[in-house]
């Protein structure tokens, strides 16, 4: 029996959130949505989360995800700008929380090493080989949603390996049921291949 994975991936970002939505069914990996939640920077901070944590929770719902991939928060120069991305990522756990779906963290060299076999490969190779593993046309745009699209396809080709340990070690699958109720937003959407 294939077992099949849908895996939503997050790039997060208070401006531009990436999204990627993966399915692994055996060894096949299909990209089923991608693209990226914009917020107006003329909202205030709450509202531009909330528009975030309602397409996450819209996501989740739409195509029944197994598991939300998230990148972790990585302290570059910009303590600002991480604390933004840190609250991003929050509002995206909390909405997987929310409908009782696993969540997974991995740092940018986990996700470069699982889709391009190097921690250290540049954007561009990232964007080629995600479009190489999905069998897309050409690389995913913009590059948050290649991102995304990388952490989706990092989880979903550990995932098998996860469930077989899991089940080594005798300790049953987490499953929660998917409470109802979602906030409203009002964040634009634009899908993969948009500039």
């Amino acid at each position: 029996m294939t077992t099949v994975v849908i895996v939503l991936g997050i790039d997060p970002g208070t401006a531009n959130t990436g999204f990627g939505v993966v399915r692994r069914e055996g060894g096949r990996l299909v990209a089923l949505d991608g693209g990226v939640v914009r917020t107006d920077a003329g909202l205030a901070p709450e509202r531009r989360l909330a528009a975030i944590h309602g397409q996450v929770i819209d996501l989740l719902d739409e195509h029944g995800a197994d598991a939300l991939a998230i990148e972790d928060l990585f302290f570059g120069q910009n303590v600002r700008t991480a604390f933004a991305v840190g609250q991003a990522r929050g509002v995206a756990l909390l909405a997987a929380g929310q409908r009782g779906i696993d969540c997974f963290s991995y740092t940018p060299q986990q996700i470069k090493g699982a889709v391009c076999g190097s921690g250290r490969a540049a954007k561009d190779q990232v964007a080629r080989m995600v479009a190489a593993l999905l069998a897309l046309p050409e690389p995913p745009r913009p590059d948050h949603a290649a991102d995304a699209l990388a952490v989706a396809v990092c989880h979903a080709q550990q995932a098998p390996m996860a469930a077989a340990v899991e089940r080594a070690g005798g300790r049953a699958p987490r499953a929660a049921p998917r409470a109802g109720g979602g906030a409203p937003h009002a964040a634009p959407r634009a899908t993969v291949g948009t500039p």
